[in-house]
């Protein structure tokens, strides 16, 4: 579904505060989809990536569909020269479908079963990501269509989520893999890497950096073939509840590092959340309310095994906001310590505990921002709950473009 325009103020998260507009786009969605809702505002995608786009100059963005495969994202993207990071066939079957040129993928999932490389293959991707010798042996009978790069590992416990734990090798195991690629004639394309999501610290990726490029030239002083290719990953770090490095600040020394590579080196990288995490709000609605241990509990028709599974899966503190079902502002001054939970019979199906919040009433409305990322990705019908509905806002200008 989808409504025309938006005028959700996805800069305020800090306050938590609804303007007028807000409060009546939400009422108005509400009262045409019912609840719960996702507003997933395509102007914010859009926006998220010219700024990361601006940020890293000579970085072609592929993004990372894992953490929002919404079409309305692809299209979005697509319009605006966007290439993307696939993992999956899922992946796979829904560029295809928006019409992506398969030129403008990759995929990075370093373990894959032959019939995933078939896939990605009929549909025309040829770049992959190996991290050990086993994953290498499988492109053997289709050394003649693809190009690797070989990740590598860079532990970072700071990290919402360590990607190197599970995945990547050392320096010298990168350099073995490039070895046994010469021998069985397979192209090693390049390096890549994930520092880990939500990095804070920059120093991670430039440290990364350096490392790829002292792998760069032991390969040549080995006699094997020269890289032409590093994928930096993603990671790059949104604020929640608390502020983070403005990323033009963020990508400076990461700039820096990628400036002393060898000219002849293509920089890509694969951003997920930091372009969709905050084109996203929640809106669910009270359902009934039970006082409990001094508390008010208000159950919500949305939790944890839907919109709200990053609380989860991501460890993100969302901030949250109420509005009246008339849609006007619950009075401030008063609040109580409350719950917030979801809807399933299930007890860890609980929002947010010991939060201030003003009196609601049954049909309230509690509003969820910085909803994007890892949020309907990972939402379930647990207990015959249906998931929240996505509603589109200002996907009208990307289909244009696309057009035009």
């Amino acid at each position: 579904m989808a409504i025309a325009h938006s005028v959700l103020d996805f800069q305020s998260y800090s306050s938590g505060a609804l303007s007028a507009q807000e409060s009546q786009l939400i009422q108005t969605s509400v009262e045409q989809f019912g609840s719960p809702l996702l507003l997933l505002d395509c102007d914010v995608v859009r926006q998220q990536y010219q700024a990361l786009s601006r940020a890293l100059p000579n970085v072609t963005l592929h993004f990372a569909l894992k953490p929002l495969p919404h079409p309305a994202v692809v299209q979005t993207l697509l319009a605006e020269g966007a290439s993307f990071d696939l993992a999956t066939r899922g992946e796979v079957e829904l560029v295809a479908q928006q019409g992506v040129p398969a030129e403008r993928t990759i995929h990075t999932h370093p373990i894959k079963r032959d019939r995933d490389i078939r896939d990605a293959l009929a549909y025309g991707c040829k770049v992959f990501v190996v991290d050990n010798i086993n994953e290498l042996e499988k492109f053997i009978a289709y050394r003649d269509e693809v190009e690797l790069l070989v990740r590598l590992s860079f532990r970072n416990s700071e990290a919402f989520a360590d990607l190197s734990k599970k995945f990547g090798c050392s320096p010298q195991q990168a350099l073995e893999i490039i070895a046994q690629a010469k021998d069985w004639n397979i192209r090693i394309k390049g390096l890549s890497f994930h520092v880990g999501s939500q990095t804070m610290n920059p120093q991670k990726y430039v440290d990364a950096i350096k490392t790829c490029r002292n792998v760069m030239e032991q390969v040549i002083e080995r006699n094997l073939p020269a890289l032409s290719t590093l994928d930096i990953g993603g990671g790059f770090p949104v604020s929640y509840n608390a502020q983070v490095m403005p990323i033009e600040l963020f990508c400076q020394p990461i700039n820096q590092a990628l400036s002393e590579l060898p000219e002849t080196v293509q920089v890509i990288a694969e951003p997920g959340r930091f372009i969709v995490a905050q084109a996203m709000t929640s809106v669910a609605e009270v359902m009934g309310q039970a006082e409990r241990d001094g508390q008010t509990w208000y159950y919500l028709d949305d939790g944890i095994y839907g919109s709200f599974s990053g609380l989860v899966f991501d460890d993100a503190k969302y901030p949250l906001s109420t509005l009246g079902k008339d849609g006007q502002r619950l009075p401030t001054g008063s609040e109580l310590p409350s719950v917030l939970a979801g809807p399933t019979c299930d007890s860890i199906d609980v929002i947010a505990e010991n939060i201030m919040l003003p009196k609601l009433n049954n049909g309230d409305l509690v509003i969820g921002r910085m909803m994007g990322a890892y949020t309907s990705a990972t939402a379930t019908d647990f207990n015959f709950f249906k998931r929240a509905q996505t509603v589109l806002v200002n996907q009208h200008k990307a289909q244009d473009r696309l057009i035009g």
